[in-house]
């Protein structure tokens, strides 16, 4: 776990460094994550843009973060699981996930503005269904 946490802290700070250091299409504030088009704007960024490496990292920790959180949660107190995702699937195809549902939603204010994390597990429950 402590490991774990050490790579994010490092991860972390080499994506702000380099968000200060270099221009483009995301800058150091898109990192409050404030609404779930806040965090698609990040998740979007291909990797074309100079700032591919730092907006993937804070992508992919969010993402990583949001499905340890739920996965923990649901299995310790046996509450219901909201994704039922199969074995093998990635951190990228959580983000190719999001990001696709996002686009189909963009118009939508209500969804877009609600915070990331209610957005992410949307786009994900999405994708990935429980059966009941």
């Amino acid at each position: 776990m402590k490991r774990l946490r050490s790579y994010w802290t490092l991860a972390s700070a080499v994506a702000i460094g380099m968000l200060s250091q270099t221009a483009g299409a995301v800058q150091n504030q898109d990192l409050a994550f404030a609404t779930t088009a806040e965090l698609d704007h990040v998740c979007a960024v291909g990797p074309e843009n100079p700032n591919f490496v730092a907006a993937s990292l804070a992508c992919r920790a969010f993402i990583e973060a949001t499905v340890q959180y739920h996965d923990e949660v649901s299995n310790r107190k046996n509450l219901k699981r909201l994704i039922c995702y199969p074995k093998g699937t990635t951190v990228e195809d959580g983000r190719v996930a999001f990001v696709s549902w996002a686009a189909r939603h963009s118009k939508d204010k209500k969804l877009m503005d609600e915070v990331p994390v209610v957005g992410l597990v949307r786009a994900l429950a999405a994708k990935y269904p429980c059966k009941r």
